[in-house]
């Protein structure tokens, strides 16, 4: 649903994590008291860029993510009659500029540049327009993956490490309101080469679909995030590489990957 564009961040400022207003022209976050989806009340405390540290844009309760919601990244495999869900941990976000941190006996870890909704009203059973309603805004997901734990020769049977370790969810830079969430330009860089690039109109569950469909056995609350999948084709990340992910609207995400 396109409206009021507006833009907030979650920051840490002399030791306290705060919500903020983002002036990206002047470079200021403008501090907020309350909760990002209680009304928030700006206190007039304007805190430059380089003074606040970026952190996860919002504290969900639940981190769903969809599989195969590309053309371009199913390859040989059939299209998915419905949306294919899981779970994230919400102890695998990370926040914009730290590090993926690649566990010691992963073997092919990938990124996954992604759209990802923050839910802003509590759903359930939510038609297209309530869901559509139901959008607080989006961000800029990677959805780090271990492809020999996901499905190599001696695979997990579920995808509890192979993408919810620690770090395996970076998120942000900050929430845009008020975007064609249908309709942006994402592109995933490494080390400033372009390794992904569509829009997400060619998604093939589109966020309202995906969110009503959620809602009919879930009940969304507000602050939880939607990885809405990623495109084309992904490769593994080196320790020293920095991985950006950029959608048209929001920013870039930008971290860097180390080896533990």
């Amino acid at each position: 649903m396109v409206g009021k564009m507006s833009i907030f961040a979650r920051v840490e400022h002399q030791g306290k994590a705060r919500y903020a207003t983002v002036d990206t022209g002047n470079r200021t976050f403008h501090e907020l008291e309350g909760g990002l989806f209680d009304t928030p009340v700006p206190t007039g405390r304007v805190i430059g860029f380089d003074e606040a540290k970026l952190l996860v844009p919002c504290e969900p309760t639940k981190v769903l993510a969809v599989g195969l919601n590309y053309k371009s990244h199913l390859g040989s495999r059939p299209a998915p009659a419905n949306p294919e869900i899981f779970y994230k941990p919400v102890t695998c976000l990370q926040n914009p500029g730290d590090p993926i941190v690649v566990p010691s006996d992963a073997q092919d870890c990938h990124f996954e540049g992604e759209l990802v909704i923050v839910i802003g009203k509590t759903l359930r059973n939510a038609s297209i327009e309530e869901a559509a309603a139901g959008v607080f805004g989006a961000t800029c997901g990677n959805d780090v993956s271990d492809r020999n734990w996901q499905r190599g020769p001696n695979a997990d049977r579920q995808w509890w490490r192979a993408k919810g370790c620690d770090t395996f969810g970076p998120l942000g830079p900050w929430i845009v309101t008020g975007l064609n969430y249908g309709d942006l330009a994402l592109q995933t860089r490494v080390n400033g080469d372009v390794l992904q690039e569509q829009r997400t109109s060619d998604l093939l569950f589109n966020v309202h679909e995906t969110i009503s469909f959620l809602s009919r056995y879930l009940t969304l609350t507000p602050g939880d995030v939607l990885y809405t999948g990623t495109p084309g084709n992904t490769r593994r990340m080196l320790p020293g590489d920095t991985v950006e992910i950029e959608l048209e609207g929001i920013g870039i995400l930008s971290n860097p990957v180390l080896a533990a």
